[in-house]
């Protein structure tokens, strides 16, 4: 299988009495799951279980996105989901900068962060979050992907999106469609996976396109057996494609 990886940038890493997972040199994007509690409960799923079991199924990364969540109970989250999988794979925290400082000070094996256009500056990001944790970036143009290869320093991937439409993200850009997403993908100086609507089907033309991996949501969250839905995923990334004209 085909994964994104990074080198790690020299320096010291966690503030004392902190854990950083160490995935930063080597991180495989190909079937990223980014969760929705929401959406796991509608399905019958406990989070921290869904999880468990989408990891257990093939699921190579996995971000921790809880937009409405208070932050006491998102930390609470943030360490029971690396608790169960982050000796396994990468465990991200979406946006909040500080749920993520304040799981890796507990001891919390968490990878590192995803931040979007409208969060923190990522230069601000990566001075917070030190030089051993994983940094991705939200992008959809060409400025923001020019921004965050060379200007930015510091990020380790980009989520290209949306590819169709999405009701798991309220504030998603407007789809893509294949072609525009290949374009970007090549354009893109750093690891990109796309994200938004993203199914089983899409995923061999994105491998051929040139992206890193295929972030899901409901794909798994919505799924009736998600360890079953990741392993077809992780399989169907693994399938062949023609890229897309």
């Amino acid at each position: 299988m085909s994964g994104a990886s990074a080198s790690a940038t020299t320096g010291e890493g966690a503030r004392a009495g902190g854990a950083v997972s160490g995935f930063r040199e080597s991180f495989d994007l190909s079937t990223y799951l980014v969760t929705d509690s929401a959406q796991a409960r509608a399905a019958g799923h406990d989070l921290v279980d869904l999880v468990y079991e989408a990891v257990a199924g093939g699921v190579t990364l996995v971000q921790l996105r809880e937009k409405n969540m208070p932050a006491r109970e998102f930390l609470d989250l943030v360490l029971r989901v690396s608790t169960a999988v982050a000796l396994k794979v990468p465990v991200l925290v979406n946006d909040r900068v500080d749920v993520y400082l304040a799981a890796r000070e507990m001891g919390a094996r968490v990878a590192g962060v995803h931040v979007g256009q409208g969060d923190l500056p990522v230069a601000s990001v990566r001075a917070l979050v030190g030089p051993r944790a994983i940094v991705g970036l939200s992008a959809s143009t060409e400025d923001q992907l020019y921004e965050a290869s060379v200007r930015s320093a510091g990020v380790d991937y980009v989520g290209i999106g949306a590819l169709h439409p999405t009701t798991s993200k309220k504030d998603a850009p407007e789809p893509l469609g294949h072609a525009r997403m290949a374009e970007l993908i090549a354009l893109s100086g750093l690891p990109a996976v796309a994200i938004g609507g993203v199914g089983q089907d899409d995923l061999p033309l994105l491998r051929a396109s040139g992206a890193r991996g295929g972030a899901v949501v409901s794909a798994i969250c919505d799924a009736a057996d998600p360890r079953k839905a990741a392993r077809a995923l992780a399989a169907a990334w693994a399938a062949d494609a023609e890229v897309p004209a």
